[in-house]
């Protein structure tokens, strides 16, 4: 496949890849990478170090589906190989898939493009964080990555509670001090002609 035709070297287009280049964190690409190896052995990410290494070990969502499928068996059938590009990135697409129905945010996830074509690693990166905080919750017995996920406190309020709060005018809405409107005249009024 030709290579897009996007300028690399100067304007908006720099600018924006020094702008995700500089939130990427070495030390959580270390953590994931130490995490997927736990799960699928050692040697697994082959001594990926930096974000071009780790993409081109991640690429052809091969080992993203291996992880999904540890995670959550039976999230992606079948492996594809080949070396066309649309085959490789749908490979991502259903790790992303599973990593949905195993319950990660959308958002907390990255696109297909952002790993294939090297756009935007720290979404990816911050997206198998996503996966590893989501394992915790669902119980994964395996190694963990990154703190566990605040599940909320619910509350519980009596009803004599909540009629107790009805009474009360919240801060935001203000006080009025017994003043209205009544008979008051901004100006002529308004006539409306036929």
């Amino acid at each position: 496949m030709a290579e897009p035709l996007r300028p690399k070297g100067y304007g908006m287009t720099a600018a924006i890849k020094n702008k995700i280049a500089g939130k990427y964190d070495p030390k959580l690409e270390e953590d994931s990478i130490q995490w997927i190896e736990a799960i699928l052995g050692e040697g697994t990410m082959q001594g990926a170090k930096g974000a071009d290494a780790v993409q081109k070990v991640l690429k052809d969502g091969s080992i993203l589906c291996k992880l999904i499928n540890v995670l959550q068996p039976g999230s992606v059938k079948k492996i594809n190989t080949g070396t066309q590009p649309m085959i490789l990135m749908e490979n991502t697409g259903k790790f992303l898939q599973g990593c949905e129905k195993y319950g990660v945010k959308k958002a907390d996830l990255f696109q297909s493009v952002d790993l294939f074509e090297n756009q935007n690693m720290d979404a990816v990166i911050k997206g198998i964080v996503a996966l590893g905080r989501m394992a915790q919750i669902k119980g994964f017995d395996g190694p963990t990555l990154g703190p566990k996920q605040a599940e909320g406190e619910k509350r519980e309020w009596s009803e004599e509670q909540l009629k107790a709060g009805q009474g009360i005018i919240g801060l935001q809405m203000g006080t009025n001090k017994g003043a209205s409107q009544a008979g008051m005249t901004m100006g002529k009024s308004r006539a409306i002609i036929d």
